[in-house]
């Protein structure tokens, strides 16, 4: 029996009125969220934990039916981690970090996610969205018992905006009828089909790609399928184009069909229907039940600026990517990794408000970053003409026998953390020598220590990294503390911390964002240069 969060409407925050709706006058909130699906909860919980009272108004009153979106990457795991999340969806998903691609009846090659050790997450858990949303919610209803000021309010729906200088206006209906809301700051999180952006007249820029594909989660007990991420490109079963197999959590399986443009969506979402490829692929004796299914095309679109003054856009409602590649969900935390601290910083005084442009221009820079990637796997996968679709079969055929082909072969560039190369917030890179995955923008490997793992040490505020050196115990400017790590390669029995923040360097000092990206990097400790880059990351030169 699959748990309720999975195949009902999950009710985890069902309506209650609130003292708002009795107010004289609108009450003005310093943040609202639109949204409660995981990239809104996210917002939530970031701000929260900074102390940011943060409402959050949702149409529904809990998690959605269907598994939607289930892969989740390492990088997202560790954002969930300094939110205190992240322990109960690892426990409950299904870790990979294995695929393998095949091309009719044969594997061409496999490949590792995370081939080497020494990290805290997997390169990917496999979740179904309503169990990450619920474990997301659950942490905001133990912040709640804590004290956090944050918000959830189910049956609140946003009917219309209308943004002034310094504020924005919320006109909203529930059951027990309308009420005005202001708030300071309005984050859109609202999903793909965004009411906010609607109602406010962005668009998207991009494209739509002319396929269909056919989700079918269906459960079963099978020995015949292991742990990994199976893609086969134009499988001998005759399913479809190509064929994508997930295994979930609950005995859960996720079987993606490329199904061609020109089809009848209604014949085709038929439960016999769905049935055949399904048995056609599985084998007529295969035991299964089918659970949810679901038809979709899919755009690589983006609104060209994800900040409109007080108001702020997140997630799919920012940009939408293909799902190959899992870039979806993913790319919406890192949008949450990023605006959280920069947000709560304006909103504390302690940073301009110009601070929330960084927010727009790295964010566009990963949103494009994904957009081509998706874009790229979608043609790969999917190719449009007889000669592109020859020489996509030769570099399979190829893939087979010589390594060098294999990187060639796109089933779908799976998500990794976005280097903000070039941000504003960025100090020169001064280390000589130092490794290319921690240049400035990247953001921190983690890493094994002594008592622990790397990351967690350096949670959400700014820090310097001092290895190998001495460092004063804090760095204060303009009111920002950047709290000191001192840490020694001496201790460092597998190595791997001087080969991901030393490389051919004896020693460093890093300047560390709060969302764990690296503003600066020296070989020894300059006061002076680290105030210019702690001035610089927060937006203040």
């Amino acid at each position: 029996m699959l748990d309720d969060r999975y195949t009902l409407a999950y009710k985890l925050y069902p309506y209650a009125r609130h003292a708002d709706q009795n107010a004289g006058k609108p009450v003005r909130h310093p943040v609202v969220v639109m949204g409660g699906g995981p990239i809104g909860i996210a917002t939530a919980l970031d701000l929260a934990q900074q102390g940011i009272p943060v409402v959050v108004l949702d149409d529904h009153e809990g998690v959605g039916m269907g598994s939607r979106a289930i892969c989740f990457a390492k990088r997202t795991l560790e954002i969930a981690d300094r939110y205190g999340a992240a322990k109960p969806m690892v426990d409950k998903g299904v870790v990979w970090n294995i695929g393998k691609v095949f091309h009719k009846d044969g594997q061409v090659f496999d490949f590792n996610l995370l081939p080497e050790e020494g990290h805290a997450f997997p390169a990917f858990i496999n979740l179904q969205q309503p169990y990450f949303e619920s474990f997301m919610i659950e942490r905001a209803f133990e912040l709640q018992k804590q004290g956090a000021p944050i918000q959830i309010r189910g049956k609140n729906r946003v009917d219309n905006v209308t943004v002034k200088d310094d504020h924005v206006v919320l006109e909203i209906m529930t059951p027990d009828g309308p009420y005005t809301m202001e708030t300071d700051w309005l984050i859109g999180a609202d999903g793909a089909s965004s009411p906010l952006r609607e109602m406010l007249g962005y668009d998207f820029t991009g494209k739509v790609f002319q396929d269909s594909f056919l989700i079918a989660d269906i459960k079963m007990k099978s020995n015949n399928f292991p742990t990994e991420r199976w893609f086969w490109f134009e499988p001998s079963h005759g399913s479809g184009a190509s064929t994508l197999l997930h295994k979930q959590p609950d005995d859960v399986w996720r079987v993606d069909f490329q199904i061609g443009w020109d089809i009848d969506r209604k014949e085709e979402m038929k439960e016999e229907n769905i049935r055949r490829r399904l048995d056609a692929f599985l084998g007529d004796d295969a035991d299964y039940e089918m659970v949810w299914s679901s038809i979709y095309t899919f755009q690589c679109k983006r609104m060209e600026s994800f900040r409109h003054g007080p108001v702020l856009f997140a997630g799919d409602a920012a940009h939408q990517v293909s799902p190959f590649g899992a870039r979806g969900a993913n790319s919406g935390m890192q949008d949450v990794d990023n605006l959280g601290w920069k947000l709560g910083m304006v909103i504390s005084g302690l940073a301009p408000e110009s601070l929330l442009d960084s927010y727009n221009s790295e964010r566009v820079h990963g949103a494009e970053e994904n957009i081509l990637n998706s874009t790229r796997s979608t043609d790969f996968i999917t190719p449009k003409s007889e000669m592109s679709h020859l020489l996509r079969n030769a570099v399979l055929e190829l893939s087979e026998h010589y390594e060098f082909a294999r990187p060639l072969v796109n089933s779908g560039r799976l998500s990794v953390p976005c280097v903000y190369d070039g941000s504003t917030l960025n100090s020169a890179d001064a280390l000589a020598n130092g490794p290319d995955r921690t240049r400035p923008g990247a953001s921190c490997p983690d890493a094994p220590l002594a008592d622990g793992f790397l990351l967690p040490k350096l949670g959400g505020q700014f820090t310097l990294l001092a290895i190998n050196t001495e460092v004063p115990d804090a760095l204060t400017v303009d009111g920002i503390t950047a709290t000191t790590l001192s840490l020694n390669t001496k201790d460092d029995k597998s190595g791997a911390l001087a080969e991901r923040y030393l490389g051919e360097a004896k020693s460093a000092v890093y300047l560390i964002r709060p969302d764990q990206h690296v503003a600066a990097r020296r070989e020894q400790y300059d006061e002076n240069l680290f105030r210019a880059a702690l001035k610089r990351a927060t937006g203040k030169e």
